[in-house]
């Protein structure tokens, strides 16, 4: 697993040039691994009539066939034997089921040198003492939802006074905490000190809507920092644009959109794209994305499609291409204006559930399973 340790190491994260060849090696490096560890993943290879000599340049990577999160939703495959697993997460379950994602030991350590990279290449590390509002649930041993261990695990790229979140964990059940929310934020403002904020646009937006209509306007510490994850769920429908929820925020908490970051990443993809200063999600040199058509062919840049995504981070799961439910649209790096070169994608929203259904069951179809009476 040499290459895959490298490739999640090199310092220059969005260098996709110059670790190209180091990419495409890491990913034969990967597909092979899976192939000889999981009895699953092999049968879909072979059943799609991939072999691993069909790789001869970074351009062919294409051809590894995807994985759909739908199907992993009712599939869980492991290449790695349970007493090798150190953490596992589970997706929120807002479509009625959930995905499994496990690590084991490498996975772990590239996922560290990951975060390592992508968090101070986006200045996101600070010593300055700082409060947080995670506007989401409180950790609890229950709670398994990979969403709610990122959001906490974000609460250390600066020193913690203080975490207040949401959703507050009574011991059986999650209680709304909208007045304790209020009461930090009022406090946090008087003591000078920076304020971050973790969680949902949705939830975020309920937030300012929350502090408007009680009459509270503030003005936060100009180092506080907003970190906006996922897309709007089954809020879809009061979703606004970026434009308007900055807006908001500058307008209620005095932070506009020079403080406002959003990341994207997927339990069954767990690379973290945060956005640039134009709010692009630029691909790191730890994944590449493709965007594909109904027919699951690649389109050019500027055609909307499904979002397929690509990493050989994960040794534990082959998760090594996997298509998700998401429409969007792939850009070349110089649209940008920020002055990275890399290209970039654009999240347009959610495919219809009859076409993720369709590739999904082909992939089931090519198991010939349906595990613990699970369907797709």
């Amino acid at each position: 697993m040499n290459y895959g340790n490298r490739l999640f190491y090199h310092r220059d994260i969005y260098n996709l040039k110059d670790t190209e060849e180091l990419f495409f090696r890491a990913i034969i490096e990967n597909v092979k691994h899976h192939a000889d560890n999981c009895t699953d993943y092999e049968r879909i290879l072979s059943q799609q009539g991939f072999s691993i000599e069909d790789l001869k340049s970074i351009d062919d990577i294409y051809k590894i066939p995807v994985i759909p999160t739908l199907f992993l939703k009712n599939h869980t495959l492991y290449s790695s034997k349970s007493k090798h697993l150190m953490f596992k997460s589970t997706t929120s379950g807002t479509s009625g089921k959930v995905s499994e994602m496990a690590l084991d030991l490498t996975s772990s350590w590239r996922g560290l040198g990951m975060i390592l990279g992508t968090f101070f290449t986006h200045r996101l590390l600070s010593l300055r003492p700082t409060n947080y509002i995670v506007l989401g649930y409180q950790p609890a041993k229950r709670n398994k939802m990979g969403a709610v261990k990122t959001a906490y695990a974000i609460t250390y790229t600066a020193p913690a006074i203080h975490r207040e979140y949401a959703l507050k964990d009574t011991g059986t059940e999650y209680a709304l905490n909208m007045e304790g929310i209020k009461n930090a934020l009022i406090k946090h403002e008087k003591s000078g000190l920076p304020v971050r904020f973790m969680g949902f646009p949705a939830y975020f937006m309920f937030m300012l809507r929350e502090l408007k209509e009680s009459g509270i306007r503030l003005q936060l510490h100009p180092k506080s920092l907003i970190m906006l994850a996922g897309g709007w769920k089954s809020f879809f429908a009061e979703q606004v644009d970026k434009e308007t929820l900055y807006d908001m925020s500058e307008e209620i908490l005095g932070l506009g959109g020079r403080h406002i970051r959003e990341f994207f990443g997927a339990v069954e993809h767990p690379i973290s794209y945060f956005d640039c200063p134009n709010h692009h999600f630029h691909v790191p040199i730890y994944s590449r994305v493709i965007i594909r058509d109904l027919n699951m062919n690649p389109v050019d840049y500027g055609v909307p499609g499904m979002l397929n995504l690509i990493t050989p981070m994960m040794t534990s799961m082959p998760f090594t291409s996997v298509m998700t439910d998401d429409l969007a649209i792939m850009h070349p790096g110089d649209e940008c204006g920020c002055g990275n070169s890399s290209p970039y994608f654009e999240i347009l929203g959610r495919v219809g559930l009859a076409d993720i259904k369709t590739c999904a069951a082909s992939a089931s179809e090519l198991l010939d399973i349906k595990k613990g009476g699970a369907e797709v």
